[in-house]
């Protein structure tokens, strides 16, 4: 049978049972039309106009056995009652990155971070290498933070991905309008910032504590906004997101409301305390690790890598993420929505935790691309998928479940029926890459871009290759082509 006729026969479906293989008809439908939606490639379906049920009233039709018949991925909507059907990409190019080491045991790292400029050849991307090399060390029972190149600078690096290589075209060292106290020079560090809030800091023996930076960053991702030629940065140490002009020179900072709490100073970058009080509450080394910007320059989005530890840490296993979003005319925070994780218990011997968010790309003011991805590699990967997700029918949560006195719990402590319980309706979210089927080897898909509409672009962070005894680099950027395009 051919795809069209499955496709045809998708739309018959009359419902989805929650966490089910299977779909299961809504016994309680109105008589005639099911409530379940159908989208293909994000454009609705129409649903049947009569039910189609067995004599219990039940219907099981085997919908993920039908998306697999079709070679399409299917997305069931549980606060929505929806199904998506979407057509899968071809994979189009391999790159990988060859390149000297920076030292003895340190590889050269990109890929924290991957964006494409309007104007550039396809093949052109800006990436980044996170705080630089580091490592932990076991020192008196205690774990301390490594850095082994502790004057390692935070670079943009303009890349290029050709004949199945990543080349470095151009470097911009990040630094400040000034002297920065820690390196003597206007470069900038990958330290931390705050003593007693940000991890230690230590050389390479973990013997030695090292000075802290005010204008330290640990880059996760890069945005680009058209609008002043500037590129903005989020940072996992703030949480913060950084204004970079286009020669690396920091601008500007946006941080949570307390963050400094007078305890640095940052004259050479405005920090300014924009973000929501509840954000100093995050989780160390799982900070603001996604931004995006609108290809208009008008608004940008900031997505945290894991949930809050609101109240405390007990919350390390929530579903729930938050992406933020900012008026970039007046830096003022709009909105702010509850990104739910994929389920782990659907998984193979995968904790909540470990499924995080790990960047995104901005369509427009609505949709965005969305990198999720567990913490494995190779054979033991089970989770690498690009989302995309509508905000336009989503709640804006900003400063409602900060605290536990709005609702009881925090967001972070609400399970999927309090916050169907509150109203709270999350993001849509379809797929449209699964990067495990593809066997992508490497555990920290980093970077996403989209290029022309129907291109997404991705790469890895290979942690400068701490820890690794594999003679390659280590990072590479694949390429997809979509058979539809995603416009803004």
């Amino acid at each position: 049978m051919r795809r069209k006729s499955y496709a045809v026969m998708a739309t018959a479906v009359l419902a989805l049972a929650v966490g089910s293989e299977n779909a299961i008809a809504d016994p309680q439908q109105t008589a005639g039309k099911s409530k379940v939606k159908y989208s293909n490639n994000g454009q609705a379906l129409e649903a049947p106009a009569a039910e189609m049920r067995a004599a219990d009233g039940s219907l099981f039709v085997p919908v993920r056995d039908m998306a697999n018949l079709m070679d399409k991925y299917v997305d069931w909507d549980q606060f929505r009652t929806s199904v998506s059907f979407t057509d899968k990409p071809k994979l189009t190019g391999k790159y990988n990155l060859k390149a000297a080491d920076l030292a003895p045991g340190i590889k050269m790292g990109v890929g924290s971070s991957l964006t494409h400029l309007p104007g550039d050849p396809a093949n052109i991307f800006y990436s980044t290498a996170d705080r630089g090399p580091n490592g932990e060390l076991k020192v008196k029972d205690a774990t301390r933070r490594t850095f082994p190149l502790s004057d390692y600078t935070p670079t943009i690096y303009k890349i290029e991905a050709s004949a199945g290589e990543i080349k470095i075209l151009d470097k911009i060292p990040l630094k400040v309008n000034g002297i920065d106290p820690v390196s003597g020079t206007a470069n900038i560090t990958g330290v931390g910032n705050i003593k007693g809030r940000d991890e230690a800091p230590y050389d390479a023996k973990g013997e030695k504590e090292l000075k802290y930076d005010p204008y330290g960053l640990d880059i996760e991702g890069l945005a680009y906004n058209p609008k002043d030629d500037t590129f903005w940065i989020s940072d996992e140490y703030g949480p913060s997101i950084v204004h970079v002009k286009r020669d690396g020179t920091l601008i500007e900072r946006i941080v949570p409301k307390g963050w400094g709490n007078n305890k640095v100073s940052t004259p050479l970058v405005p920090a300014r305390e924009v973000l929501p009080e509840v954000y100093n509450k995050l989780r160390q080394n799982r900070g603001a690790e996604a931004v995006g910007i609108t290809p208009d320059g008008s608004t940008m989005f900031m997505a945290m890598q894991s949930p809050l530890r609101n109240p405390d840490k007990s919350t390390d296993n929530s579903r729930q993420l938050r992406i933020i979003k900012i008026d970039l005319a007046t830096l003022a925070t709009t909105a702010e929505y509850v990104y739910i994780t994929e389920d782990a218990a659907q998984f193979k011997d995968l904790k909540q935790s470990d499924i995080v968010i790990s960047d995104l790309y901005a369509v427009n003011d609505h949709t965005l691309l969305v990198d999720e991805r567990d913490k494995n590699a190779g054979d033991k990967a089970e989770l690498k998928r690009i989302f995309q997700i509508d905000l336009s029918g989503a709640t804006n949560i900003l400063g409602k479940y900060d605290q536990a006195a709005a609702g009881g719990k925090t967001l972070e402590e609400m399970s999927i029926s309090n916050l169907k319980a509150a109203a709270i309706m999350p993001p849509s979210k379809r797929t449209v890459l699964d990067a495990v089927a593809f066997q992508f080897p490497y555990e920290k898909i980093e970077g996403l871009t989209l290029v022309d509409g129907n291109t997404i672009a991705i790469i890895n962070d290979n942690d400068f290759g701490v820890g690794s005894d594999s003679a390659e680099n280590g990072t590479s950027l694949w390429t997809f082509q979509l058979p539809y395009t995603i416009t803004p």
